[in-house]
């Protein structure tokens, strides 16, 4: 991307107004990515020409294979359609940053897959259908960057196995999303959606405010029609808190369920990846193709026993008797949040869920001490692990040492808005045999799982809990950082490793915000169709 990080006045509005109207031009003063700036530099707006009604527009991928099916669109004309997308909101217009790399070759992947249609073959839903890819997962085409500007050329050749298995079922990798760098772990101070590499990603229901992260442009560009779908990757809350505050869908799985390899870490314990879509449905295909065992990453080694057809497994009518635990403790934290929240239980129980208030808590004091010192010490050690795998001649940080000193030797463009402190902690810690990391990690899987979720499940007799994912979208803010406020029952489900949805459950003030559905491990199935089943309930 050639753009730096920008401002303008704040504007708010609902998604379809935005699409409908925002389009702004946009003088950059600053550098690019090009020559390694992306800050510092503002940008002066002034309005321009509308852009024409996008005819993909909320469209699900029934409406895109029925039209590839009956000829109104090839895949080869849906690529041109989201590249011409982004180039109109992502490079230009409100200049959204949330895409880092356009395949230069999807054109020609995309009528590869048009022939095949043509001959006879589809290989499955995502036949010809685009899809965005986090920038921390590697892909063969270009660098894997995690937002960083030390990683620049690394340039691997690979496809993480779950990329692979998104190409074999004919899906088109359109491009890179911007995330926030090294998926949140720098520093405790970051501006979410901000990376080295491009810059500050914009929320596109309203661009003064945050996306959310690390997933920031995998989130803003599903929310803004620039795919279809899009693979995000989760630590803690890295999928669930942009897919809330963007205003769309967004998926945890458990971790084991999709392989991690080729995927630039921060916790074995903890990194899963995941799909983000405009409709349950949606994710549910894109989990179903990228699910799996893989023998190079030893999590995963269940995987297949429990990999199912997740969009087949779909039930409108799976909220009907079903007992759901409302985390009333996860929910106290913004009144007019857990006014929607209210109102969303009460479309539930219109469709049939028995409601059982739950106001105990998890000690969840003890389980965030516990989680930094499991998320600090597996991130040296996973993160040198993969700096070896990756070509001296293009990777010159070996180490998570050498990337400290990297960021220090260029603070203008690394660290012009929060430092690096987290990193220097991972930096500080004994490794992986260190009785202080084997004792939090027990203290935090036992409290989060089985006395945990396990716990609050089995006690209440319910099959799944909801609370609200998160308060709306904050101020982008450079001085202060991120202002998150809510999300303790998506951080418990991440700990323990266990499934985690969040689906659109209303607005306040015209701001997204999701409703979360956490189960036990392995229920990824139910959790998305009670997810799809409160998606299609209407209000009482």
């Amino acid at each position: 991307m050639t753009e730096p990080n920008s401002r303008r006045d704040p504007t708010l509005m609902d998604r379809r107004a935005f699409m409908a109207t925002t389009a702004l031009t946009a003088v950059a003063v600053g550098s690019s990515r090009q020559n390694g700036a992306a800050w510092p530099g503002h940008l002066s707006t002034t309005a321009r020409q509308v852009p024409e009604p996008f005819e993909l527009e909320d469209l699900d991928i029934s409406a895109l294979q029925s039209g590839m099916s009956d000829g109104r669109w090839t895949a080869a004309r849906l690529t041109e359609l989201y590249s011409d997308r982004i180039r109109q909101l992502d490079r230009a217009g409100p200049m959204l940053r949330a895409i880092l790399e356009l395949n230069p070759d999807a054109a020609a992947v995309a009528a590869d897959l048009d022939r095949e249609r043509a001959a006879g073959r589809v290989r499955g839903p995502l036949h010809g259908i685009p899809v965005l890819v986090k920038d921390n997962v590697e892909t063969r085409e270009w660098p894997t960057t995690a937002g960083s500007l030390a990683l620049k050329e690394n340039r691997t050749g690979r496809d993480a196995p779950l990329v692979a298995r998104i190409r074999a079922e004919g899906g088109v990798v359109l491009g890179k999303t911007n995330l926030s760098e090294w998926a949140n772990i720098r520093s405790s101070a970051s501006s979410s959606g901000w990376s080295g590499t491009g810059g500050q990603t914009r929320n596109p229901h309203a661009i003064d405010r945050n996306p959310c992260g690390s997933s920031s442009g995998s989130g803003a560009a599903v929310a803004a029609g620039m795919a279809w779908a899009a693979v995000g990757t989760e630590t803690d809350g890295s999928i669930t808190c942009p897919a809330s505050a963007n205003g769309i869908v967004g998926f945890k799985p458990t971790v084991g369920l999709v392989s991690r390899t080729w995927i630039v870490p921060i916790s074995h314990s903890q990194d899963t990846a995941g799909p983000m879509a405009r409709t349950v449905r949606d994710a549910a295909i894109v989990l179903t193709a990228i699910a799996g065992s893989d023998p190079e990453d030893a999590a995963t080694r269940e995987a297949d026993a429990h990999k199912t057809d997740y969009a087949a497994a779909l039930d409108g009518q799976s909220l009907k008797g079903a007992r759901i635990g409302v985390l009333r403790f996860a929910a106290r934290f913004h009144g007019p949040t857990e006014k929607v929240f209210d109102a969303a239980l009460a479309r539930m129980k219109a469709a049939g869920a028995i409601l059982v208030e739950i106001d105990a808590a998890p000690d969840r004091q003890a389980i965030g001490a516990a989680e930094l010192t499991v998320l600090q010490t597996e991130f040296k050690a996973d993160l040198n692990a993969y700096l070896a795998s990756t070509d001296p001649a293009k990777v010159k940080t070996r180490t998570l040492a050498d990337l400290i000193a990297f960021n220090a030797a260029h603070a203008d463009v690394e660290m012009p808005l929060f430092g690096q402190e987290t990193f220097e902690a991972s930096q500080a810690t004994k490794g992986l045999d260190d009785p202080d990391y084997l004792k939090a990690r027990e203290t935090a899987r036992r409290l989060t799982g089985p006395e945990g979720i396990d716990k609050l499940l089995k006690d209440n007799n319910v099959v799944a809990l909801v609370a609200p994912t998160l308060a709306p979208a904050w101020l982008i803010d450079d001085v202060l950082g991120d202002r998150y406020l809510g999300g303790g029952a998506g951080s418990v489900a991440a700990i323990a490793g266990y499934p985690h949805l969040t689906v659109p459950m209303g607005d306040v003030k015209g701001l997204p915000v999701g409703l979360s559905i956490i189960g036990p491990a392995w229920s990824d199935a139910r959790i998305l169709s009670l997810g799809y089943a409160f998606e299609q309930a209407k209000a009482p």
